[in-house]
């Protein structure tokens, strides 16, 4: 007996609901093989695309002068989804050739090209996923990929088993697949889980109260942007901008945007204290003073690191505009008085002191206990000390 074996190779997904899909008429595939009788083939076909959860296949034998007059991927047109090819409709009907040759044969449908091999070798059907154990000229079917247990593999392999014992034998094999359209972005559960994954592994997602509110809209904000195989193109510093941008966006839908806030102020603070105070300005100036979450409390932050740095034309533009953002932020009156004493405007900074030094800076922290604080710090980091006492005299 003579055994003939044609090889076809995809890659599936699972879907959600097959009415939104269509026929990929661009990646069918159609092979007509002439086969020399007893001989035994391995053909591998086109892979089929992303997001193909049915197949729908044509099987013809051809005698040798004979052509296709209608091909699979003219016929399934008239056929809106893959349902209508099994509901033994007029349109399954007509998926069969209108002509074909005497020659039969036999055929088995494989997951996997070690199964395959076997196929040649044996002829045992015992592992193949369908076996049409009657002889044919023709056939057609719709196979369902997603939600079965044997078309698991992501290679699918047809196994032909000719009945011409003498003669040549030409077989047309046609394969159409169905392609859901939400899948073929790439997104299924595995990839999907991925992302929510790295999406909670971030910083912010520990300080989020409506953690299920954020992991959400970031997966969703993501898909809609790029499919799977886009994604994972992007280069490191395109991700980074990507997760920054969606953070941002899924944050504010949970309405704790000051915790995100918070965090890069955090990060700028303890490069600071690492001696990283370019990186320390680069943070607040880029992150926070060039966004529109600045409020005056983060010019009072910025302006103290170029105070530190000995850059006092800067500190002094970053404490005046936060006083723009809001006049009555005592901390940032208090940091010009401070700046003054560097800056050799003695008597500005001492008029200062003398308008607050009976106000608190913040509700637990008087206006004396702050400049203290502000003394040693300016000590610790070189600032000259020269007017401090002329300070602390006006404060007793």
């Amino acid at each position: 007996m003579n055994k003939i074996l044609f090889g076809l190779f995809l890659i599936c997904g699972s879907s959600l609901a097959q009415s939104a899909g269509y026929w990929d008429k661009e990646r069918a595939t159609s092979k007509q093989v002439v086969v020399s009788a007893r001989e035994r083939i391995v053909i591998p076909l086109e892979e089929l695309p992303i997001g193909t959860t049915e197949i729908v296949y044509r099987i013809t034998l051809l005698d040798e002068n004979q052509q296709m007059t209608n091909s699979l991927v003219s016929i399934l047109k008239a056929i809106p989804d893959p349902t209508g090819i099994s509901q033994g409709s007029a349109g399954a009907i007509f998926l069969l050739s209108k002509i074909s040759g005497q020659d039969q044969c036999r055929y088995a449908i494989f997951t996997g090209k070690e199964k395959a091999l076997d196929y040649i070798k044996d002829g045992k059907v015992d592992k193949a996923c369908l076996y049409q154990n009657k002889d044919i000229n023709k056939d057609a079917r719709r196979i369902t990929l997603e939600g079965t247990t044997c078309f698991q593999n992501n290679a699918i392999w047809f196994g032909f088993e000719s009945k011409n014992w003498l003669l040549n034998q030409k077989i047309m094999l046609e394969v159409v697949p169905w392609v859901d359209t939400k899948l073929s972005r790439g997104w299924n559960t595995t990839h999907k889980q991925e992302i929510i994954d790295f999406a909670q592994s971030l910083p912010i997602y520990a300080t989020l109260n409506k953690k299920d509110t954020y992991s959400a809209c970031f997966l969703e904000k993501l898909t809609e942007k790029y499919t799977w195989k886009e994604y994972t193109s992007l280069l490191g510093v395109e991700k980074n901008k990507e997760t920054d941008a969606i953070v941002d966006h899924c944050v504010a839908l949970t309405g704790e945007t000051n915790k995100l806030i918070n965090l890069i102020r955090d990060r700028a603070a303890k490069a600071f204290q690492l001696g990283k105070q370019d990186l320390a300005i680069e943070i607040m100036e880029n992150e926070i003073i060039k966004s529109n979450k600045v409020v005056a409390l983060d010019y009072s932050i910025l302006g103290d690191y170029y105070l530190l740095t000995k850059q006092f034309a800067k500190a002094e533009q970053a404490y005046q505009k936060g006083l723009a953002i809001d006049e009555n932020e005592i901390i940032l009156r208090l940091d010009l008085a401070q700046l003054y004493l560097f800056t050799d405007r003695i008597a500005e900074a001492k008029q200062i002191h003398k308008i607050y030094k009976s106000h608190n800076v913040y509700p637990s922290i008087s206006w004396r206990e702050q400049v203290d604080r502000d003394f040693t710090t300016f000590k610790k980091n070189g600032l000259p000390t020269k007017n401090f006492k002329k300070i602390l005299r006006v404060l007793n």
